[in-house]
């Protein structure tokens, strides 16, 4: 007698993350939205049965990848103002584009081109920093994706906001309102310490512990960001992180471009995690964070790509070849970063960032069914070695063939279900005619 499941994946190569290693012509069992059960082949036929078995012979599946750091709205300003340096972009361009257009309607179409984007590349979760959090959690949940919603905490005045204490507000009010909810959580979103107070931030602190939440911020992105910190208080702003109690395993401190020895050593003994954002972060010429280093201290480090204004894509496989490269030049080291630190990356470690490491992050049985299935039979990646190195040198977003969120099938063979594509081409092209006579590239 077998045990009727909902759904059954038979692979080449399933790579659980953890525990390490490749399994060869395995089976992951999938029941009520969770990871059931991961054994050979033979072995499900004979102790499962679905009427949803679906065989990938030529496939690797992995967990399903995840951003940690992003902008999801931003997709629509993609491409409008590059070739820039950090503070040029954002003052001269991205931030008066956002005072003329941001709103709910930019929030929802850039989320939803956002979320398709970064499902049909096999990204199942997000850490999303973003004006109208409220729109970006409604939109990430009627597509069935899994978000983590931050609440953005800012002194200057936006179309959001005209304030911090009505960011506050604001940002408890959709944390109230998607309490439980299976795919969306939220975090504390602080833009930098350039642009919160002193009082804002210890106020996060407070909050965070006491709701526990992540918090999620850009911190020490450039060398002039250290440079206008010293020179107004005399403090490195992970030193003041650290005076304002938030230097602690909630956080999520983005970029980190630009660390000394006592930086690092506050970092380590603060439990954080890096978010490293490699494509942004090289595009905007803002610096190199020392990956290999840190990590060999002991910092979690995890990936995201920021968003499409400055990346210019949402591509995690992308995000693991260029994080993988540069870490090596950087530590002028060829075994520096191997492929299976650099998946765990994408994997395991933005779950343990976004302290969901319990829920995803692995093939493991009793987590959800988040999982990324990727079609190793292509040109270039011929001849196959080794899966996972593979993976993170050769694979593109296109060789993502299928995705599961929570067991939900959302990409079938390179087929989105619930997306209207022409719907966002449509979207898009309308911004992209709006935002042009705006001359954001001027």
């Amino acid at each position: 007698m077998t045990q009727e499941v909902d759904t059954i994946i038979s692979a080449r190569h399933i790579v659980p993350v953890v525990p390490g290693g490749t399994y060869g012509d395995h089976a992951l069992v999938i029941h009520q939205g969770r990871i059931l059960d991961l054994l050979p082949k033979l072995e499900a036929r004979q102790k499962y049965s679905t009427n949803d078995w679906k065989d990938r012979p030529d496939h690797i599946l992995i967990p399903g990848l995840i951003n940690a750091h992003t902008h999801l709205a931003m997709t629509l300003f993609r491409g409008i103002a590059d070739d820039l340096p950090l503070q040029d972009w954002l003052r001269e361009h991205i931030w008066p584009a956002e005072q003329e257009w941001v709103g709910p309607d930019f929030v929802r179409d850039g989320t939803e081109l956002g979320v398709a984007e970064m499902i049909s590349g096999g990204t199942t979760c997000a850490s999303d920093m973003y004006f109208f959090p409220e729109v970006t959690a409604r939109s990430a949940a009627a597509m069935g994706m899994r978000m983590v919603v931050g609440m953005p905490i800012i002194e200057l005045e936006t179309a959001w906001a005209k304030s911090a204490e009505e960011c506050f507000a604001k940002g408890l009010q959709v944390h109230d309102a998607y309490r439980g909810h299976p795919l969306i959580s939220t975090a504390f979103a602080p833009h930098a310490p350039y642009t919160v107070s002193d009082s804002s931030l210890i106020r996060i602190s407070k909050l965070a512990n006491e709701l526990e939440l992540p918090v999620h911020m850009h911190v020490h992105e450039t060398a002039g960001e250290i440079a206008d910190a010293l020179l107004a208080s005399g403090e490195r702003p992970i030193a003041r992180l650290k005076r304002l109690g938030l230097l602690t395993r909630q956080l999520l401190a983005v970029h980190m471009t630009c660390l000394d020895e006592q930086d690092i050593e506050m970092a380590t003994e603060g439990g954080i995690s890096v978010v490293h954002c490699p494509e942004s972060n090289m595009k905007l010429a803002s610096g190199i964070c020392r990956v290999a280093e840190i990590a060999g201290k002991g910092i979690n480090v995890c990936l995201g790509t920021d968003g499409a204004a400055s990346n210019n894509n949402l591509s995690m496989l992308g995000e693991m070849r260029s994080a993988a490269l540069l870490g090596k030049i950087t530590a002028a080291d060829a075994s520096a970063l191997s492929a299976p630190e650099i998946l765990a990356m994408a994997t395991i470690n933005g779950a343990r960032a976004l302290g969901m490491e319990d829920q995803i992050g692995s093939l493991e049985p009793g987590k959800w069914a988040d999982i990324c299935c990727v079609d190793m039979h292509a040109l270039h990646m011929q001849p196959l070695y080794d899966p996972i190195s593979q993976l993170v040198f050769c694979a593109e977003s296109h060789d993502v063939c299928d995705v599961w969120i929570g067991g939900r099938q959302l990409m079938d063979t390179r087929r989105l279900s619930n997306v209207n594509q022409k719907s966002l081409f449509d979207k898009a092209a309308h911004w992209s005619e709006r935002l042009s006579g705006f001359g954001v590239n001027g």
